[in-house]
């Protein structure tokens, strides 16, 4: 395992399913992401470009994507937190998962990305 997966690994429970579902769903929407280990969180990177970190907080997960001022589709779901670039997904259990929303926010970042 790399630092990342141990990262995600080491995270006690509901956050590592969350995780690990959230790893799951990035790597098969946006196949060509890499996930490294910056800033001491598990970071995906697209050539070399910041794409989006899962970091946990004291009570959720924060899904943060680097372009995320550029981000449309539901816009209702992300969250700013005083941020100006930066914006996130919360999730503070398994079920507040929404596998469509997350899809298609992870496309919307993929296309920003460009």
């Amino acid at each position: 395992m790399n630092p990342a997966e141990d990262y995600i690994f080491n995270q006690s429970e509901p956050y590592r399913s969350m995780m690990m579902h959230l790893q799951m769903i990035i790597e098969r929407t946006v196949p060509e992401a890499q996930l490294l280990y910056k800033f001491k969180i598990p970071y995906y990177y697209i050539n070399g470009i910041p794409f989006c970190y899962c970091s946990r907080s004291k009570n959720y997960i924060d899904l943060g994507f680097a372009k995320g001022q550029y981000l449309t589709v539901f816009p209702e779901h992300l969250v700013t937190a005083n941020r100006k670039v930066i914006k996130s997904l919360r999730y503070y259990d398994l079920t507040d998962i929404d596998d469509v929303v997350l899809v298609a926010i992870l496309r919307d970042a993929r296309a920003v990305q460009n």
